[in-house]
């Protein structure tokens, strides 16, 4: 089960490079914050198979329902 971390005075030129990276990616702050944690805590590649599982249970945790006629809509107004 995940754990939440909440970090505090984070220095406003690391904030505003992690906010860049999110906005280049389009992720969150905090999955921008994951993946450089990711990143740097763990050295070794991970499998396919691992990557794949991952994405799987990812996918298994939405709820929504998106149409490809509600993405596009989406796509030409902006993302939120």
């Amino acid at each position: 089960m995940p754990t939440t971390l909440t970090l505090k005075n984070i220095p406003d030129q690391v904030y505003e490079r992690l906010k860049a990276a999110a906005e280049a990616h389009r992720r969150s702050l905090n999955s921008e914050a994951i993946v450089c944690l990711e990143t740097v805590l763990t050295p070794t590649r991970i499998a396919p198979s691992e990557r794949l599982a991952r994405a799987r249970e990812l996918r298994a945790g939405i709820t929504a329902t998106f149409r490809a006629r509600d993405i596009d809509a989406l796509k030409r107004q902006g993302r939120p």
